[in-house]
C-alpha cells in the first residue's frame, strides 16, 4: 500500500512535532500506539493508558493499590520511545548495520536486567539464542549474515512492502540481538515503509497469534502471502485514524480521494 500524499505529510509532521515536542498529534499518537503494542507483545504488562502517561507526562498510576509494576517494563517503554525518536532522524538514511545497532542500543541501554546479565547492548549477541521451534544464527555467523541481507535488500531496485515483510522474516530469523529482536524487528518495519513511501505496519498485540503464525509460516517454508495480507491489514488500522491526525477538516475528504486514488495506481506489493 503505497501513497506519496499520506507518507510525506506524515514524515513533515512527525518532524514538526518531534521538534517542538509536540505530544498531542500524530507523533504522540505514533510513539504511543507502538511502544505499547511492540512492549506487549514482548509480556509487557503495562496498559495504553500507562504508556501514555509515561510518554507525556513522565508518571505511572495504579488503577488498584495491590498492582505492582516490573521495573524493567518501565525501563523498556522509555527505552522504546528513546528508539522511536531516533529512528525519526533517519527515516529517509539507507538501512544499514550502524542504524539497527544503535536502534538496540536506544532500547536497551537503560534496561538494568539486561546489563545485570551481560547482554550485549547495541551490538550482535555472544550467546546463542532460541526462540520457540525456529533455529536463529549463532553469534559467529551473525555479522556474516546481516551484511548478506542488507546486500540482498539494497540490490533490489524498487523496494515494495513484499521485499520489507521478506526483510523482516529474515532478521527475526537471525536473530542478532541477545534480546529485543521483535521490537527492533518491527522499527526497522517502520522505518523502511516511510523510507519507500508505504503506509506503515504497526503489529498490534490484539493480533499476535496471527502475526506470529504469518511469521513463522514465512520463516519455515518461505510463504510470505500470508504475512503481506497480514500487514495489509495493519496498514488500514493506522491509515484510517491517522489521516484525521495529518489532514484539516475541509481537506480530508480531498486527500482521502488522492490516498485512495495512490493505492489503486500501486496496488501490486
Amino acid at each position: 500500500m503505497r501513497t506519496n500524499t499520506f507518507t510525506i505529510e506524515l514524515k513533515k509532521r512527525f518532524a514538526i512535532e518531534f521538534k517542538k515536542q509536540d505530544r498531542s498529534g500524530v507523533y504522540g499518537f505514533t510513539q504511543c500506539l507502538m511502544a505499547y503494542n511492540s512492549n506487549k507483545i514482548e509480556g509487557s504488562t503495562l496498559t495504553e493508558k500507562q504508556t501514555a502517561s509515561i510518554f507525556e507526562t513522565g508518571t505511572l498510576y495504579a488503577d488498584d493499590t495491590n498492582t505492582v509494576f516490573k521495573t524493567k517494563d518501565i525501563e523498556e517503554m522509555n527505552g522504546h520511545f528513546k528508539m522511536f525518536n531516533y529512528t525519526l532522524q533517519y527515516l529517509d538514511e539507507p538501512l544499514s548495520e550502524a542504524i539497527i545497532k544503535q536502534m538496540h542500543r536506544s532500547l536497551k541501554e537503560g534496561v538494568f536486567e539486561d546489563l545485570a546479565n551481560g547482554y550485549a547492548v547495541g551490538e550482535y549477541k555472544k550467546r546463542a539464542n532460541r526462540v520457540s521451534d525456529i533455529v536463529t544464527a549463532l553469534p559467529s555467523e551473525v555479522p556474516d549474515k546481516m551484511q548478506a541481507l542488507l546486500q540482498d535488500y539494497h540490490a533490489k531496485e524498487d523496494i515494495t512492502l513484499r521485499d520489507i515483510a521478506i526483510f523482516h522474516a529474515c532478521f527475526e530469523n537471525i536473530h542478532p540481538f541477545q534480546d529485543g529482536n521483535g521490537r527492533v524487528g518491527r522499527m526497522i518495519l517502520f522505518k523502511e515503509c516511510l523510507k519507500h513511501d508505504i503506509v506503515p505496519v504497526i503489529i498490534r498485540d490484539r493480533n499476535k497469534g496471527e502475526y506470529v503464525r504469518h511469521l513463522n509460516n514465512a520463516q519455515q517454508h518461505r510463504n510470505f502471502r500470508g504475512l503481506l495480507d497480514y500487514f495489509q491489514q495493519e496498514q488500514d488500522s493506522y491509515l484510517n485514524p491517522t489521516k484525521e491526525l495529518l489532514f484539516d477538516y475541509d481537506q480530508l475528504e480531498k486527500q482521502t480521494e488522492d490516498i485512495l486514488r495512490e493505492i489503486k495506481e500501486n496496488e501490486s506489493y
